[in-house]
């Protein structure tokens, strides 16, 4: 096979359409491109979604939804675990979120803000928490068998924040 030799497959290659050759065409008189107006002339085009001046679709529908900045940043996302779920570790041990990621609770993706102890279940044992939030009824019933909350605070600055020096 040479260079010379190579041809396209038939019927992979149209022949160009030739506008504006008489009305027997087909695309004679205005050349397929219908009446008067904008779109007939030539660099008359309208972006996508206009409607001819008409209120347009976007606007006519309502607003829906919200996203915070803590939202978007994951901020206040938590992996929220319940207090059944520390009945497995050992009496007396003290439980951070990597214990917990060790043990088989998935962590949610993307996580900056850690771990949450809810109240849900019972617990049997004295454990200590390392976290980085918890809620009231879980403080209550680990702290009545004897164990004790540390609450972590994230200092880390969030991507785009800076400090102004002035």
């Amino acid at each position: 096979m040479k260079l010379s030799e190579l041809a396209p497959p038939k019927g992979a290659r149209s022949r160009k359409v030739r506008v504006g050759r008489g009305e027997s065409s087909g695309l004679g008189k205005t050349s397929g491109r219908g009446g008067k107006g904008q779109t007939a002339r030539t660099g008359g085009k309208v972006r996508a979604g206009f409607e001819g001046g008409q209120m347009p679709l976007y606007r006519r529908l309502p607003k829906l939804g919200f996203r915070s900045r803590q939202r978007r940043l994951g901020l206040n996302q938590y992996t929220e675990v319940n207090l059944s779920a520390l009945d497995s570790f050992a009496e007396g041990e003290t439980i951070d979120a990597e214990k917990l990621a060790s043990a088989g609770i998935r962590m949610k993706a993307g996580n900056k803000a850690g771990v949450k102890i809810l109240g849900g279940g019972t617990l049997s044992k004295k454990v200590s928490v390392v976290v980085d939030a918890i809620s009231e009824s879980a403080r209550k019933k680990i702290e009545s068998l004897g164990g004790s909350v540390t609450l972590v605070e994230k200092v880390e600055r969030q991507e785009g924040e800076q400090t102004s020096s002035k």
